[in-house]
Formats: structure tokens, sequence, C-alpha cells
């Protein structure tokens, strides 16, 4: 049996977009809660007129920056938020998109999302997490913030995954009524991540060709908890999902 309405988080954000469009192509009520749509989950603008009648929140909002503090504020505060206004509402559980190897950060926004996690844990609605690798956009991020024609980015192992699968399988998790609300403690976090393995150089080198900007390889020095990502801690473990295209068969897909 598959819950009747949703509230999507972060509806209009870059997986919240894909999330709706799954709901949708299932044929499900999906409710799309962002500040474009008049529902602010940190000052509780509209959020209780939008969970009104909803099963399933699919809390998939984020913060825009990576600093640690404000990243980790908006958290806690979105996700306080969540819990209460959706209990109030009625809602029978939250499900939630964090990120692989967030238990193993130390600092930088993937250390936030400790206290993502440890806040659904903790609120009064059963909460479901997905962690997820690093989105194929990421990589575009990372040639942005240099701004320039060379680009020195970290060969640091990743596993990239498209925004769309991470949807799909956060809506499967959402649809799924015959597993717990609130898995026991001892239950491994699923995890999705892409099919291939690569560093976040070798990825940007596809896309800088593309975008006529150099990339230069670098040990990743400076970069919050880059000795954990040189020893694989990012990187998905042996029970995660790994599906969708590669980097490179996303890549010839993107206009």
């Amino acid at each position: 049996m598959n819950p009747g309405k949703f509230a999507v988080a972060g509806a209009t954000g870059r997986l919240g977009r894909h999330v709706m469009d799954v709901l949708a192509e299932g044929g499900h009520h999906a409710v799309p809660m962002s500040r474009a749509t008049g529902v602010d989950i940190i000052t509780g603008e509209g959020l209780a007129e939008a969970l009104t009648g909803v099963d399933v929140i699919i809390d998939a909002a984020s913060w825009h920056a990576s600093d640690q503090e404000a990243a980790t504020e908006f958290f806690r505060t979105a996700t306080r938020n969540l819990h209460e206004a959706g209990l109030r509402a009625g809602a029978s559980r939250i499900v939630a998109v964090s990120i692989i190897g967030a238990d193993k950060a130390t600092a930088g926004f993937i250390a936030a999302q400790q206290v993502h996690e440890e806040a659904h844990r903790a609120g009064p609605l059963p909460a479901r997490i997905l962690r997820a690798a690093q989105f194929h956009e990421f990589v575009g991020q990372l040639l942005d913030w240099q701004q320039g024609e060379v680009a020195r980015i970290p060969a640091l192992p990743t596993q990239l995954v498209a925004c769309r699968t991470v949807a799909e399988t956060l809506v499967d998790l959402a649809t799924d009524l015959d597993s717990p609300a609130q898995p026991d403690p001892g239950t491994p976090i699923p995890e999705i991540a892409g099919p291939r393995r690569e560093t976040l150089a070798e990825a940007a080198a596809l896309l800088g060709a593309r975008r006529g900007i150099e990339v230069v390889e670098v040990d990743g020095s400076g970069i919050p908890d880059a000795e954990t990502a040189a020893a694989g801690g990012f990187l998905p473990g042996p029970h995660a999902r790994l599906a969708g295209p590669t980097f490179r068969e996303w890549l010839d897909t993107q206009p």
C-alpha cells in the first residue's frame, strides 16, 4: 500500500525538483514546499497549511553554502520545524537525504549532516535516512568556484551519482510501508551511489574539456577531511545500492 499524499521540502531545489517529477510520474499527490511556493521551513510560514492531510514528508532541503556553522543551524531548525508541524498535521513518517560518510566528517558541510541526521532520529516522527554520494552537478560547482581558465581539483576518490537516481531511491523509501518506519539501531543506513568509482579531478577534466577549462590534479590539501576522503571514507559501503548513469553518461545528456 502506498501513502496517499506527500510533501517535499526543498521541492524547487536541485534534488527536490527530481523528487517532484518521480512522484508525479508515479501518480502520487505531492505538495511542493519551498520559499518559491510560499512555504518557509525555517520561519514556519505556510508550513502548517502545506502539510494538511500529508501522509509522508520527504526532506530534500539543503543549505546553499559550505560553511559548517550556518549549515548546521539550517538543518537543526528546518528538521525541528518539519517534525513538529508534521506531527500536528498527522503525518506518519519523514524521509530525509544525507551524505555518504557524514558520520566520519569532522568539518565543513558534510559534518553538518551529522546534526541533520541526529535531529531526524530524535524527532517525534519516525524517520528514514538515505545517504547519497556527491551529485554529478557538484563537479560543475567545483569548476564554478575557481572562476578561471585553469581549475585545481583534488584527485580524491568518489562515486558520483545522478540527482534523478537519488530522487528515485528517496521515493522508494517513502512509499515502502512494508519496511519499519523507524529502523532498528543496528540496521545500516541505506546508501545510494553511482556505478563507477573515479576521482573528482577525472570527472572535472571531462566537464572542463567541454568548457575550455584546464583541470590540474592536486592532492586535496586544505580541504576538510581530505585524508579521510583519500582513504575512501566517503565512498559507498558494501550494502550500498549502485545505480544510474556514470558521470560521463550523464554529461552526454546535458545541453
